[in-house]
């Protein structure tokens, strides 16, 4: 199969491009400077010079490709909305070139917060909230089954991690922490985040582009749900800081996001995918993984 990958450079991509070219796909990677292409090639990919607002690239790798996989998504947090509305024109354009077509489009959105119990693959997606215009997207290419479209969404946790450094939300954590030289928590740190290893978010997205009905939903969850407060101490024990609630502000606007309890479920996944994790733990990356030097 020839699949068109955005976000092919990135965290996640740069294990989903790797994982179609070992199971003989041919792959296509929108990047959007010369350094993507050179991580896009050295993956086993070919580069496609553009990006999320670029239409006309977006239209040019759909409409050659028998299957897409959309994982790209601005990392300005200062300016979330932006980066919300660039994914929805992205996708309005990629949708618009497989409309009818019969061809794959797996879509990269996030679990959905169900407090006090782990999320299922069986909840709606939420259109509340400063993220409601990504479950809007989400939904746009599930719709996509209606007119022939092989849609799906896979449903990541807000940990995406490997012990190369790259920990998802648990990353803010380590940062926050090397500003304050406390490795804070919200609340009493008894909310949970779920987690999953880069490299089985990517085998799960190969199985779903492979074989998923129209419209289905999978969750890459291999942790189902990590207290923050755990999170914290061995935060705190790889930088040598004490471990503390901290006030929510102190996270910015993801303060608020951080206070909630969120844990997520990927049995149903498992079942219909034969899909199981096997790579560390978001906990044992942090404990043994390389910790980033701060920002400055």
């Amino acid at each position: 199969m020839r699949v068109f990958v955005t976000g092919a450079s990135g965290a996640i991509g740069s294990a989903v491009v790797p994982e179609l070219v070992a199971a003989g796909h041919e792959v296509v990677g929108l990047a959007r400077s010369d350094r993507s292409a050179e991580t896009v090639v050295a993956a086993g990919a070919t580069p496609l010079r553009g990006d999320l607002a670029d239409s006309a690239a977006l239209r040019a790798g759909a409409e050659q490709a028998d299957g897409i996989i959309h994982l790209a998504f601005g990392n300005d947090f200062t300016d979330i909305q932006a980066n919300v509305d660039e994914e929805a024109a992205a996708v309005d354009a990629l949708a618009a070139a497989v409309d009818g077509s019969g061809k794959a489009f797996v879509f990269a959105s996030g679990t959905p917060v169900t407090p006090g119990r782990p999320s299922t693959e069986d909840d709606p997606a939420q259109f509340d909230g400063p993220l409601a215009g990504r479950a809007r997207s989400a939904q746009t290419v599930l719709d996509l089954a209606q007119h022939g479209v092989g849609s799906a969404t896979v449903r990541l946790p807000r940990s995406v991690h490997s012990g190369d450094g790259r920990y998802g939300f648990a990353s803010l954590l380590v940062e926050a922490a090397q500003r304050s030289g406390v490795s804070g928590y919200v609340g009493d740190g008894s909310q949970r985040w779920p987690a999953v290893h880069r490299f089985d978010a990517a085998r799960l997205f190969r199985l779903v582009l492979e074989g998923a009905e129209p419209g289905s939903v999978a969750h890459a969850v291999a942790d189902e749900g990590d207290s923050m407060r755990s999170i914290s101490v061995v935060v705190g024990e790889r930088l040598g800081l004490p471990v503390e609630e901290v006030p929510a502000e102190d996270f910015g606007f993801l303060g608020t996001v951080f206070a909630v309890d969120q844990p997520s479920s990927s049995r149903q996944t498992r079942q219909r995918f034969g899909w199981e994790p096997t790579h560390p733990s978001l906990l044992a990356d942090l404990a043994t993984g390389v910790i980033p030097a701060p920002r400055t």
